[in-house]
Order: C-alpha cells, then structure tokens, then sequence
C-alpha cells in the first residue's frame, strides 16, 4: 500500500478524553484504539502521562501506552508535560512524545502552572533524554505551541512571537512542530500566513496543524493549512475534545470529516471511512453524555465516491 499524502493523527484518546468526568476503562481505550488502527488511521496519540492527581482520567497512561504498542499499524505517541512524563512514556517503549507550551504566557500559567521560558527549559530536558540511553535516540520529539492563533484569557496573540517560539522549538532540538489553535479563534488567511511562515522555519521538518471546531472553520482553516504545505492534522472521534479555559467550545475536529475532505482533494490518507464507523460507534456507546459531532458518516459517502488510494 502506498504511503500516505498527508498524516492525520487521532487525537480522541487524549485530547478528547482529557475532559471526561468518568473514567474509562483501559480495555475500552485499547478496543477504540484497534478499530482507529484498523481502519487505517496512520497515527494515534495514546494518552497523557500527566499525574493521575491532575487528570485522573490518565491515571492508566503506562498500560493503555503499552497495550497500544501491541497494535499493529499506526505510529503510537503520548503527550508528556514534563520531562518525568517523558521518562515515564519513553519506558514503555513509545517512538514518540509531543510536548505541549501555550504561546499564551497567561493560558501557559493556568494550565501547566510555569511560565513559558520554565516550559522551554523542561522541553531542552526532555530533548536530553534521548541521550540516556541508546534506545532513545531515534525517539521523534514534537514540540506544539497551544493558543498559537488567540487565547481566551489574552485574546489576540501576536504572530512574531509565535515564529520566534518555533525558531526556540527548532534551536532546542524539536524534530517536528505543531501549531494549534486550542480554542477556535483563527481564520483561513490567518492560519495560511502563520503556517506558510513555520514551514519555512522548519526546513523540511514535519508541521502538524491542530484545530478546533469552536466556531465552524476548522475544516476551511484545514485547506489553508494544505495550501501552506503542512501534510499532518490532528483530528479526533466525532469531534470529542476541547480545552478547560474554553468554556462552551466544541472540540477538535472531526476524524471522519477531515478524512473526506483529504480524500476529496485528491490525497491519499489511508483512511476507509466506512471501517472507521467501529471507532465511532465504540465512543459514543462508552460515552453517552458526550457531544459527538460530524456529518459524513451521518449523510454517507457520496455515491460513486472513489477515496483518493484507488483513484485510478
């Protein structure tokens, strides 16, 4: 099979469980996980190996890591905040970490309690991990600025200063850069001119986009990030997810729409939507109070629709 055009990472295990009152059992994030792999999804963030008294929800991050490391197929990664949470995700033989500084110095304070330069100095530390020990030194460490296009305690954020936080990402070692905007305020032109900029900076690196729903242009902020040339996009399950300083918001966006729009263009993500319906049905039946969004597995595919991997 060919590889991939474009990486489309689900991020419903993380980013959208992160909020969920009740937890849900290991098991279930494993059955969720296999039907993602299963239908082709190239990419899955596992967890966060936060401390259980900070998100009790990941209090199983070693076992759900380790559990998905079994599954064949995707690129299995975690969020770590820290470099103890590096350690820990790094020990259970994950590839990959993504480490997470809000641009914003005040969402940064609220929601990892330091100030940005303590943040980038923790990152340099978990750089210097894969020094330690000979297993980790091909360990992908990505470096993702949050609120990167608005925050809900600053408002605007000023683009310059998100290019030099990537630069400061690139300096310290990062192997990959996201861009997210965590609680919905970019607008197309926004997101073409920020991400045209990081793509430049990052010099063949990969740029991942990350977005939100929050106020309906998450896809259309998708296609500008496509014309920038970023080829990887976070997306999660019916779009479960959102921020805690974003009250009201909806959540990332949506897996299976951002699939379609992907194959519709013409590139490959080695997605079948229709084997993906699993993955959907698996969360809204474990999570039934949830909010779950999307359309096309709703409509269904348009007949005749050809995905972008068969197209003659």
């Amino acid at each position: 099979m060919a590889p991939p055009d474009v990486i489309v990472r689900e991020v419903g295990l993380r980013d959208g469980l992160q909020l969920v009152k009740s937890f849900v059992p290991t098991e279930t994030k494993l059955a969720w996980m296999r039907a993602v792999a299963a239908a082709g999804v190239p990419e899955i963030e596992t967890t966060n190996f936060v401390p259980a008294k900070v998100i009790a929800q990941f209090a199983d991050s070693a076992d759900v890591a380790r559990g998905a490391l079994a599954i064949e197929g995707p690129l299995m990664c975690a969020l770590a905040p820290n470099r103890k949470g590096a350690e820990n995700g790094l020990a259970t033989g994950l590839k990959k970490m993504n480490f997470v500084l809000s641009v914003s110095e005040g969402h940064n304070l609220a929601n990892v309690r330091k100030s940005t330069d303590a943040s980038f100095a923790e990152f340099e530390n978990v750089v210097a991990l894969k020094k330690e020990r000979p297993e980790w030194k091909d360990v992908v460490i990505q470096g993702c600025l949050a609120t990167s296009f608005g925050c809900t305690i600053e408002g605007r954020v000023d683009p310059d200063r998100v290019l030099r936080f990537v630069d400061r990402y690139l300096e310290l070692g990062a192997d990959e850069i996201t861009l997210a905007d965590t609680v919905g305020y970019a607008a197309p032109s926004e997101i073409a001119n920020l991400f045209h900029h990081t793509v430049q900076l990052a010099a063949g690196k990969p740029v991942y986009a990350h977005f939100h729903d929050t106020r309906g242009l998450g896809l259309a902020n998708v296609y500008a990030a496509l014309e920038a040339g970023v080829r990887g996009f976070d997306a999660s399950t019916g779009g479960l997810g959102g921020c805690p300083f974003a009250p009201g918001a909806s959540g990332n966006i949506v897996m299976e729409d951002l699939v379609f729009l992907l194959e519709k263009e013409g590139l490959n993500t080695g997605v079948d939507l229709e084997k993906y319906r699993l993955a959907r049905e698996i969360a809204e039946t474990t999570l039934p109070n949830e909010n779950f969004y999307g359309t096309i597995l709703r409509a269904g595919l348009p007949k005749g629709f050809v995905p972008a991997s068969k197209a003659a």
